[in-house]
């Protein structure tokens, strides 16, 4: 690339940040219009390796390359101009922190003479994300006086520590003076580059950095094992893994252990061809108090991130174990219930190799052949009860999407009802999907901009569940799904507000409930859809949603499939299933 002329210093510093991310790794760039930011834009428009995304909302765009992210497992890097455009990134880089995904923060800034004199558009950008970010770095307004190896190191550094073994976002305010436009002739700036000629030449990052290779000792995997060899009757639970290769490895070491896996939607283990020790209705099974006192566990190893269903924690929140052994792959705490005795920092698989030659050979399954049993039960409990629904009931659409899912496609759930009734009802062994959700501060915001990104990232198919709060919150994030290339099917379960607290205990105070918490709003979707050119289709029976749904997924481009249910029919549908289930699980 030929730095040797440009307009000015702004845009070759500018050209620098933007050819050091690509270098590093960063293919794609989100950006915003503005003014401030406009050398950063300029050079990735000038670079035809970078790939850019241009939308309106900040907010939006900041959970697009979180998407986009989650899908790629690569940094993505995001640009906007100064004042409340940085601000409005804050709740994605929180989504992006909780969930460890690398986003490079890339804000411009007002010059220091300007900041805290009531220069227009100028709010205190500096240390803006607090401890969200992993590093945050304000640079200096461009300048010939400093050297351009320190925008190539500091760039370097940024990336380095959103890819380090605790992943996260990163940010990097960046101040310019005028002009912000590349307005004057072209500068030659040979001199100034000389000291980075090598650099230049090389095509590769300016500095090269090696992560430490990390291994656990053998004191310690002895330790875990005897935790493990000492419980005799144990369950696995997983949450989000990393990819399949952490999936084959839990499965592996439940076999060696003889222990059931209790699989969250999230962990790759629930959709797809299945193993049968993989319980994917445990969160019914643990409805029945009868069957709750048989599987009788002293131990639990967790493995991956948390999971979604909250019968599970009140379980082993009551259950009198003698270890509690969770492995994840980064050292932040993860027990809401401060339970967890040992916590193994590692991979799934690593902790696998690892320790599976240290544990001892079991023959008793009578968990797994109990699971098995109760989950037999509950799947054709939940097609008893939902064979003479002919409406498109909330869990028969959790059914049907997992049944009528694309292979190796991507499942995006949101917030609040759809990624619990999912979790609850779909159907184990159909479809395999790779699975996404905004789960790590599990807002409702940014959802349809974030399966934007997912279905980008993944270019494959991608279904979004969503519920119709969420997609109100994200509507102007809709021209994010119409640009998708490969089907991207939204559905929306319209139950007019929000539905989720019609199961909570606030539910007992109907005076209350309609108008401060469910806000129902008598919004349907149609003419949004039509706003931002989007197919529409209605669907209230579940032949309807069955044939659009069948449809949707073969068109590339986005499609929004309304369904419209009522909060009350819908709860007591789930308490009618879930009675039933209960009664059938009892038996056994």
């Amino acid at each position: 690339m030929n730095l040797q002329t440009s307009a000015n210093i702004n845009l070759l510093w500018s050209r620098l940040i933007v050819e050091e991310l690509l270098r590093c790794g960063v293919e794609s760039f989100c950006v915003a219009p503005g003014s401030r930011s406009g050398p950063l834009a300029v050079a990735v428009a000038h670079n035809p390796r970078a790939r850019a995304l241009i939308h309106f909302d900040e907010r939006g765009l900041g959970f697009h390359a979180l998407g986009h992210a989650a899908a790629t497992n690569k940094p993505v890097a995001v640009i906007t101009t100064s004042g409340t455009a940085v601000a409005n990134l804050f709740p994605a880089v929180i989504e992006a922190s909780k969930k460890k995904l690398p986003l490079v923060i890339l804000t411009a800034d007002r010059p220091p003479e300007l900041r805290k004199t009531g220069a227009n558009q100028t709010i205190d950008q500096p240390g803006i994300f607090g401890e969200y970010v992993r590093f945050h770095f304000d640079m200096p307004c461009p300048t010939a006086e400093i050297p351009p190896e320190f925008v190539l190191t500091t760039v370097d550094q940024a990336v380095y520590r959103s890819l380090s073994a605790l992943r996260g976002p990163v940010h990097l305010n960046c101040m310019y003076r005028e002009p912000l436009a590349p307005l004057t002739q072209r500068k030659k700036f040979t001199e100034y580059l000389k000291t980075i000629h090598a650099w230049q030449k090389s095509g590769g990052p300016y500095t090269r950095y090696v992560a430490p290779k990390k291994s656990l000792t053998v004191g310690d995997l002895k330790s875990v094992a005897a935790a493990l060899n000492h419980i005799r009757r144990g369950i696995i639970v997983v949450g989000k893994l990393g990819d399949a290769a952490e999936c084959q490895a839990a499965l592996k070491l439940a076999r060696r252990l003889k222990w059931p896996i209790f699989a969250d939607i999230a962990s790759g283990l629930r959709l797809g061809k299945t193993d049968k020790i993989v319980v994917p209705y445990f969160d019914h099974i643990l409805l029945s108090e009868k069957l709750r006192r048989r599987l009788k566990i002293d131990g639990v190893l967790h493995l991956g991130g948390r999971v979604s269903s909250r019968r599970w924690y009140a379980f082993v929140d009551n259950a009198k174990l003698s270890a509690y052994v969770m492995v994840l792959n980064h050292p932040l705490r993860n027990d809401p219930l401060h339970g967890v005795s040992i916590r193994v920092e590692a991979s799934v698989a690593e902790f696998t190799r690892a320790v599976s030659r240290l544990l001892k050979h079991r023959r008793d399954q009578t968990l797994v052949t109990l699971c098995q049993r109760a989950c037999k039960t509950v799947s054709a409990t939940f097609d008893d009860q939902l064979k003479g629904e002919a409406s498109a009931s909330e869990p028969a659409v959790a059914r049907m999407i997992s049944r009528l899912l694309p292979g190796r496609s991507g499942l995006f759930l949101a917030s609040s009802l759809p990624v619990r009734e999912m979790d609850m009802y779909a159907c184990a062994g159909i479809s395999r999907a790779v699975v996404q959700s905004n789960r790590g501060a599990s807002g409702i915001d940014g959802t349809v901009a974030a399966a934007a990104g997912f279905a980008s990232g993944l270019n494959r198919a991608v279904t979004l569940l969503i519920g119709d709060l969420a997609l109100l919150h994200d509507i102007n994030s809709l021209p994010l799904a119409k640009a998708a290339r490969k089907p991207l099917v939204i559905v929306v379960l319209n139950n007019d507000g929000g539905g989720i607290f019609s199961f909570l205990p606030i539910a007992k105070f109907g005076n209350v409930l309609n108008k401060f918490f469910t806000v129902a709003h008598g919004l349907t979707f149609e003419h949004a859809a039509g706003l931002f050119q989007i197919d529409y289709h209605l669907a209230d029976t579940t032949g309807a949603f069955r044939e659009a749904y069948r449809r949707a997924v073969r068109k590339p481009g986005a499609t929004l499939i309304e369904v419209r249910t009522d909060t009350r029919q819908n709860v007591e549908l789930q308490r009618r299933i879930q009675a039933a289930v209960r009664r059938q699980l009892d038996k056994l």
